[in-house]
């Protein structure tokens, strides 16, 4: 008989998830927010059913997009979903440009255990698919909606370095899905 699937810690993560992204949109989609950490959670769910991975995917933009601090994460989740969500936040620093931010964020990725990974292929698929998305809806007026100085080039850059960050991952069906977006999309 087979045991059933835990879901507690998961729910309240996405109660907590939806109330700190409540009432926002994802930018310039014209829907809530919290889609994309939903999204997230499920490419994570393809790969595992790990109660905190799962989690940690559905909180990983609560600390980096929302006034919910990462010792909020911890006191209420534990110290794993809380490192697995720092793994996937971008660093705070006014000081770096838009290129060092992610290079940083990039490098942290790299180094990461494998679990930290499985979150962050959730989030960049699901980041990739929209951008896909928009591309092919709106071409290169898309790359106005970043923030990145070189547009395209900046983004086609950072993605193609993530999927080097998360190659551990490259077995997976999302990693392959990542992969085959990244060329559709930038060829």
């Amino acid at each position: 008989m087979n045991n059933p699937l835990e879901t507690t810690l998961f729910d309240e993560a996405a109660k907590f998830a939806i109330e700190a992204h409540h009432n926002t949109e994802r930018r310039c989609k014209g829907y809530p927010y919290i889609i994309h950490p939903m999204e997230a959670a499920s490419i994570v769910a393809s790969i595992t059913n790990d109660p905190e991975m799962l989690a940690a995917a559905i909180l990983h933009d609560t600390v980096e997009d929302t006034d919910v601090t990462l010792e909020q994460i911890r006191e209420r989740f534990g110290d794993r979903v809380a490192m697995l969500v720092q793994h996937e936040t971008a660093p705070a620093s006014e000081h770096l440009s838009w290129r060092e931010k992610r290079t940083k964020q990039v490098e942290q990725l790299a180094a990461a255990p494998y679990d930290s990974k499985v979150v962050a292929i959730g989030d960049k698929l699901s980041n990739l698919r929209g951008i896909a998305r928009d591309y092919r809806l709106y071409g290169d007026a898309t790359w106005k909606l970043f923030h990145a100085p070189n547009g395209k080039a900046d983004i086609e850059w950072y993605y193609r370095s993530m999927g080097e960050a998360l190659r551990d991952l490259s077995e997976t069906l999302a990693y392959k899905e990542f992969a085959w977006i990244l060329e559709l999309t930038f060829g």
